[in-house]
């Protein structure tokens, strides 16, 4: 994977939740992350420093003193004068109470409820409610499961089309009458069709809102009254800022929401709307949604241990290799494995994987997992649309080889060179520093497979 981005020249700089936040608090972390001994002038800089990044961060005043107020009164107790670390004890910490204000894992909890068990998901317009629920319907069906969704967003006809055609998209079943009947009378005739169906769990796509109001609020009141839900999931914007304290608070006083979905994370988003809402409510944050796509990688469930380790600067491990895991199958990875410990690995398999790897998502946001990226990130002039563009360079002049010189690149004297360099739009140079940087990827990986761990210049943090 490193080498695969050294290859292409990138240390990226990603956008990504919390993106902010993490700056802020290594900043604060640096002195220390240096030091032995903690005093309580140590402590109190430094929480100083965290209370600023949270406040920045977007996350409501009242929990960023609570917060504070923990962290320092275990920071000054005995837990840390009896540690052989203490800097290090404080950040650990700061880390565990991250995880407690985050709240617990992502889960779907279908106790109490007998099938077909429905899902409400709820939430002002605009918020991707529609988008997220085909992307759960799908997460769904991955777990082995039969989902359905159901239509029940009348105000805004262009929401059932949608919704329609994203279910035709993914090949899920779907139940709609258009927009001429009310929300409540169409999801129990929705119910009714997902028993005969032997459905497993059904999606309510509820009508959106400009706000809170009466009225609406009434209506969805109904729909949980009919569907006896196992989870009523607000669907929120991670870029709402402050507001989304009010928004949650509003939902859950009037319905009683169970979890959280938080769409645009890959967004310029602080990261404060996610704390806030789920102090503010009580219920987990269930799952994260990066852009507009609708595919198994762009609904995350959330880890709370995992994302306190992205906001701390320590990478998050777990995830990038859950995301490799999806892409590859078991018999793939062994053949890949073996190629690359008889030193056979070729352009063609390097095309492969380059083409694998863009489908884990923004690469910024990738590299962000890898603990120790994130401050040589921020050093980078590198952007996703930079990275994309050397991507579609490398795959053009990859593209113009024969399947010869994809597999035995030593052929490749100035004519065909000359040749590659003219059918993908380059100059020559472009091509000899694509096979020098292609050669020494090869020796790394090689090394790398027969228990040998080189230093990588600039990979090292």
């Amino acid at each position: 994977m490193a080498a695969t981005l050294e290859l292409l020249g990138v240390l990226s700089v990603g956008d990504y939740m919390f993106e902010t936040l993490s700056q802020r608090l290594d900043t604060a972390f640096e002195g220390l992350r240096k030091g032995g001994r903690v005093k309580e002038a140590d402590v109190k800089a430094v929480m100083r420093e965290v209370r600023m990044a949270l406040l920045e961060a977007d996350v409501a005043l009242p929990i960023v003193k609570d917060f504070i107020k923990d962290v320092r009164e275990r920071a000054l107790g005995e837990e840390v004068h009896k540690a052989l670390r203490p800097s290090e004890q404080v950040v650990k910490i700061i880390h565990e109470e991250m995880v407690e204000m985050l709240g617990e894992a992502g889960r779907l909890n279908y106790s109490g409820s007998s099938k077909p068990h429905v899902i409400m998901m709820v939430g002002l317009q605009g918020t991707g409610k529609t988008t997220n629920t085909a992307k759960l319907a799908l997460h769904l069906r991955a777990e082995g499961r039969k989902p359905l969704m159901i239509a029940a967003d009348t105000y805004r006809p262009a929401a059932v089309d949608q919704l329609v055609t994203l279910a035709k998209q993914i090949n899920i079943p779907y139940y709609e009458e258009g927009v001429s009947d009310s929300p409540p009378a169409i999801v129990k005739r929705g119910l009714k069709r997902a028993k005969e169906l032997d459905i497993d769990v059904v999606l309510i796509d509820t009508a959106g809102r400009l706000q809170i109001d009466d009225t609406r609020m009434s209506e969805l009141e109904d729909i949980k009254r009919i569907s006896s839900p196992a989870e009523i999931l607000l669907v929120a914007d991670a870029m709402t800022g402050q507001e989304a304290v009010n928004i949650a608070r509003g939902f859950n006083e009037s319905l009683g929401i169970t979890g959280l979905v938080l769409t645009r994370v890959d967004g310029d988003a602080r990261g404060g709307a996610a704390l806030s809402m789920r102090a503010v409510t009580g219920v987990p944050i269930k799952f994260m949604g990066t852009g507009e796509k609708v595919s198994a990688d762009t609904l995350e469930l959330f880890h709370p241990d995992r994302i306190a380790q992205r906001i701390l600067g320590m990478g998050d491990i777990m995830s990038l290799i859950e995301k490799t895991e999806t892409l590859y199958e078991e018999e793939e990875a062994l053949r890949l494995q073996s190629k690359i410990m008889k030193n056979e690995f070729t352009l063609q398999d390097f095309l492969d994987q380059l083409q694998k790897i863009r489908r884990m998502g923004p690469l910024g946001k990738v590299l962000g997992m890898i603990p120790g990226m994130s401050k040589l990130q921020m050093q980078s002039d590198f952007n996703d649309e930079d990275i994309e563009k050397r991507i579609k360079k490398v795959e053009a002049i990859i593209n113009s080889m024969t399947p010869q010189e994809r597999r035995r690149p030593r052929i490749l004297k100035a004519s065909r060179k000359r040749r590659i360099a003219d059918g993908s739009g380059v100059e020559v140079r472009d091509v000899n520093e694509l096979l020098k940087q292609f050669q020494q990827m090869s020796r790394l990986m090689n090394q790398i497979s027969r228990g040998k761990l080189p230093n990588i210049p600039g990979l090292t943090a």
